[in-house]
């Protein structure tokens, strides 16, 4: 796989806009959406690239910003359909340490990591993924996010339900010195629940990718440092 890119670099390579011809076939939006694939730096660099999404440069600039990923570690990535961030886990593995991946969604297998399809909001997910893993987690990294309804609050509060599930499995299988990173909406982790997580990490910071569109809402909690 070829030598990733930072975001400087794949952002200096947009070039004429490409335009869309009208169809009346097509919903507006649905043109609005195909408009902003086609002129989308992230979405030409992850095809020319061989990543299943865009979404592999968020983690990419994750962890150009926070510095986590590395050889041999053992990395839970939950929600990780299509599998941009699985691709990545294993690709800064190389060869060794363990990626265990699932989402409610199927995902094509990715060699070097065991994925499973399950719905994490159910009883037995949490012990399936145990099951797999190899002792302890290094790393539990969650983008998934509840289907948005339009209104920015309840999707912020049924995003923040997943991520205290997250959180909760994180907290039962990381190491000493784990990390855990969870996708969260505008307004981000909040409340009780962030005070909660920075009692249990030695430093904890929001952060948005510049590979996250401008117009989402999503940021990313970082804990690092799990005091176990």
């Amino acid at each position: 796989m070829a030598h990733t890119k930072t975001a400087n670099a794949i952002m200096a390579k947009r070039g004429l806009a490409v335009k869309v011809k009208t169809s009346k076939y097509r919903k507006k939006s649905s043109n609005q959406w195909l408009l902003r694939q086609l002129n989308d730096p992230y979405v030409a660099e992850a095809k020319s690239q061989g990543y299943r999404s865009r979404a592999a440069f968020k983690l990419i600039q994750l962890d150009e910003k926070f510095k986590f990923l590395g050889k041999g570690k053992t990395i839970v990535d939950l929600g990780c359909a299509p599998g941009g961030w699985t691709q990545i886990a294993v690709q800064r593995n190389k060869g060794s340490g363990q990626v265990v991946g699932l989402d409610i969604l199927p995902t094509e297998p990715i060699e070097g990591a065991t994925l499973i399809q399950q719905d994490f909001s159910l009883d037995d997910a949490a012990d399936k993924l145990k099951a797999l893993l190899q002792g302890k987690a290094d790393i539990v990294m969650s983008d998934m996010a509840a289907n948005t309804t339009g209104h920015q609050q309840t999707d912020h509060l049924r995003t923040i339900a997943l991520v205290e599930l997250a959180y909760n499995f994180a907290k039962d299988v990381l190491n000493e010195g784990g990390i855990f990173i969870a996708k969260v909406f505008k307004g981000g982790a909040e409340g009780e629940f962030l005070k909660e997580v920075k009692k249990n990490f030695v430093k904890v910071a929001h952060f948005k990718p510049d590979a996250s569109r401008k117009s989402s809402p999503e940021e990313y909690l970082v804990a690092l440092g799990f005091r176990g």
